[in-house]
């Protein structure tokens, strides 16, 4: 099993979803369970069926995070940065476009780009470790190469 670098506080929103999970929504879809089968046959009981597949969800989330919970090692993240590395937060301009984005490299259970976190193991991630401000970086896409030129890191 592969070790992955995880941020202190990516680690602590891991074990706060599970903790919610295994101390709230697995006794809640457990009484959602008993209380559908107190209402009889259970082969046209939409109620029963809607919270066994509710309990499957929760259980597999549970073993997922524990899964990732075991498979991670936090990092600590310390600055200051010159290079691109796990924790820096790096702004990088497209080259054909103009387009400025920003993430915060992380590692890959904590990956939210919607939020500004960026997996050290997607294909920019990749690219851009252990670059410097101002390097080029080529991304090999499913649409082709992209080039990105590093604008600051911090």
């Amino acid at each position: 099993m592969d070790i992955a670098p995880i941020t202190r506080e990516g680690m602590a929103k891991l074990k706060k979803e599970l903790d919610r999970l295994i101390k709230e929504e697995r006794p809640r879809v457990i009484q959602a369970i008993s209380e559908a089968r107190a209402h009889g046959d259970l082969s046209e009981n939409a109620e029963y069926h809607a919270a066994k597949e509710r309990q499957g969800f929760i259980e597999g989330r549970i073993q997922s995070l524990e899964s990732q919970v075991a498979s991670s090692r936090v990092e600590e993240v310390r600055g200051p940065y010159t290079r691109c590395v796990f924790g820096a937060t790096v702004t990088f301009e497209s080259v054909e476009t103009g387009d400025e984005r920003t993430f915060t490299l992380v590692g890959p259970y904590e990956s939210a780009p919607d939020e500004g976190l960026l997996s050290v193991a997607t294909p920019i991630g990749k690219a851009l470790l252990g670059r410097e401000e101002g390097d080029e970086v080529q991304v090999i896409t499913p649409k082709g190469p992209k080039d990105y030129v590093i604008v600051s890191i911090r």
